[in-house]
């Protein structure tokens, strides 16, 4: 099967064919182009999509990636990055494997078409011309002839003419054979040319435009064979990268299996553990009788009848009324500071008449909100201020153990950090003071002490934190198991009908505390109302404590205690961390509620 034997006639329409393949190879590169740009696009959309959803440095959402959840999330977007980057690598795959082989191929192409067409052109004008020299030939040849019939018909007319001349005929008889002769020339020449056309055509049907065509036939041939490979690269492009995407999908799966949702609630329990104890029940309040009910934030009524003895375990203490409350309600809590020096020894509320309990409960609902005490706009001040406490007093015991732990972390790596310098330096000393050329060992003496300087700042910065955190770490546990033993102490020997034991909270020198300049901006305020209420009679007790540590009430409001010693309790803790007792009939004051075991006595308060 040939085009130069079966199409030999074809010429112009393998024209047009041979146009059309070489039309179709530049689609195929167009195709292959536009599916690389979209490779390119949807990579770099994939990679935006990823960088989008990546937690930010230093913000809130990087702390909540800590999650095994939040990591397999991450995992997958960084898969998702490298699966991007699978779909660039397809793209510049194709580009240099189809694309610009392709665009070279169909410039060599389309030169061999040419020059394939061109000599096909060329054999056909010369045929064209042999045809043409024939024909003039033949026409030549049938003209000769014809004046030759002519001549000779001529001289035999003159011939058989008696009247003509002898030399007329002669003259006729020559011009015949002149004609003749002229025919005979015509009819060789005719024959020649006839021969040298045959053989022209005989090569230019059956030589010249087979080989032509054959050549473009396998010019073609090689065409279709290039799509097919272009088209199998196409593919093989795609699955080069197909491992590589499994893998991402391996990591995106093996990211979800890694998911452990019970260390992630370990860490919820981790970040806004508060170290507190649960408080303990509420004591039932019986209204049916008349009863002297105790200063507490579980009442609506809080007023002490006047005719009615208190019990008192302790004498009198000059006390001073709480600002911002009315006289018959009870003084809020002091101040939860490193020093509750605000708060007035020994706050009290005068004697009046006990109001209906519906009048206080409807002058309960309908009263505006009041300052209770000088703690929370202590608090919401410091908030304000953005103020926060070095030891991070101000956080709940266990979240600021873990702010010590993390700062006490930092130091550490701040720390090798500056004696790696430290130790760079003193190699580059060591190589200065050997080559003396290379520098002078003395001008890294300054840059020496002051790495050892920031060391040793940085140490006792670390020491600082360590003592701190050694307190929170190793007083809180073993208080707690204390408190349970010396409480089941105290019930054997003092069966209550309520043992209400303190939370767990911070001291005055943990938890709670807020700037001293602030202590005294409270402090001026308080003293405003000094002057009004004097004169009030003392809280009557309402249970024992017994010390659990010792406490240094070093601060104005404090009261020192020993540990193991026993006081009389006269006001609770009223969520604070701080709660009022009394040694004898002039010392009462504050103490942190975590550092003593409260048993509140029912009999004193309905007494």
């Amino acid at each position: 099967m040939s085009w130069g034997t079966e199409l030999w006639d074809q010429f112009d329409n393998l024209e047009k064919h041979t146009q059309w393949g070489i039309d179709t190879l530049e689609k195929c590169i167009k195709f292959v182009k536009e599916r690389t740009e979209i490779e390119l696009s949807y990579a770099k959309q994939l990679r935006n999509l990823s960088k989008k959803y990546q937690p930010k440095k230093n913000s809130k959402e990087e702390e909540e990636y800590k999650y095994t959840s939040c990591k397999a999330f991450i995992s997958t977007l960084n898969e998702m990055n490298d699966y991007a980057g699978q779909h660039e690598v397809i793209s510049e795959n194709m580009a240099s494997q189809i694309i610009v082989d392709l665009a070279r191929y169909v410039q060599e192409l389309k030169q061999e078409r040419k020059s394939n067409f061109h000599d096909g052109r060329k054999a056909q004008q010369h045929i064209e011309t042999c045809w043409k020299q024939l024909e003039s030939s033949k026409r030549r040849f049938e003209r000769d002839c014809k004046e030759a019939d002519r001549a000779q018909q001529y001289f035999e007319k003159m011939d058989a003419d008696i009247n003509v001349t002898k030399a007329d005929v002669e003259k006729a008889r020559q011009q015949a054979q002149i004609r003749h002769q002229m025919a005979e020339d015509s009819k060789a020449d005719y024959s020649s040319i006839l021969q040298k056309f045959n053989h022209e055509q005989h090569e230019y049907y059956h030589t010249h435009i087979p080989n032509i065509f054959q050549k473009i036939q396998e010019m073609e041939e090689r065409r279709i064979v290039r799509i097919g490979e272009s088209m199998k690269t196409y593919a093989e492009v795609d699955r080069q990268v197909i491992p590589i995407i499994g893998k991402c999908l391996d990591g995106i799966v093996k990211a979800a299996e890694s998911i452990d949702q019970k260390n992630d609630s370990q860490l919820v329990i981790e970040a806004y553990k508060s170290g507190f104890e649960p408080p303990g029940d509420i004591e039932f309040e019986d209204y049916t009788q008349p009863m002297k009910r105790t200063v507490s934030d579980n009442s609506l009524s809080n007023s002490r009848g006047e005719g009615k003895p208190d019990l008192k375990f302790g004498g009198k203490s000059k006390g001073k009324l709480w600002p911002f409350i009315k006289k018959n309600k009870p003084p809020p809590p002091p101040p939860a500071s490193a020093s509750p020096s605000a708060v007035p020894n020994g706050p009290q509320s005068p004697k009046q008449q006990k109001e209906p309990l519906s009048h206080r409960f409807n002058e309960f609902m309908t009263s505006k909100p009041k300052i209770h005490c000088f703690r929370s706009l202590k608090r919401g001040l410091s908030l304000k201020l953005g103020a926060t406490p070095e030891d991070f007093s101000n956080l709940p015991p266990e979240q600021r153990r873990k702010k010590l732990q993390q700062k006490v972390d930092e130091l550490s790596k701040e720390i090798q950090k500056e004696m790696d310098q430290r130790d760079a330096i003193t190699k580059m000393k060591d190589v200065y003071l050997k080559n003396p050329q290379m520098g002078d060992p003395a001008s890294l003496d300054h840059k020496l002490a002051e790495v050892s300087q920031n060391i040793e700042k940085l140490r006792l910065e670390t020491q600082k934190f360590e003592a701190w955190l050694a307190e929170v770490e190793g007083r809180l546990p073993a208080r707690s198991e204390q408190m349970r033993r010396q409480s089941g102490l105290y019930d054997s020997q003092n069966p209550p009908t309520v043992n209400n034991c303190a939370q767990d909270r911070e001291s005055p020198d943990g938890s709670y505390t807020e700037e001293q300049s602030q202590e005294s901006e409270v402090k001026v305020l308080a003293t405003d109302f000094d002057d009004e209420f004097d004169d009030e009679e003392p809280l009557p007790a309402i249970g024992t404590c017994k010390a659990l540590y010792t406490f240094e009430g070093q601060n104005e409001g404090t009261i020192s205690v020993v540990e193991g010693e026993t006081l009389y309790v006269i006001e609770e803790d009223k969520g604070d961390g701080w709660t009022r007792i009394r040694r004898n009939e002039d010392e009462e004051g504050y103490v942190p509620t975590s550092y003593v075991e409260v048993c509140l006595d029912k009999n004193a308060k309905d007494s």
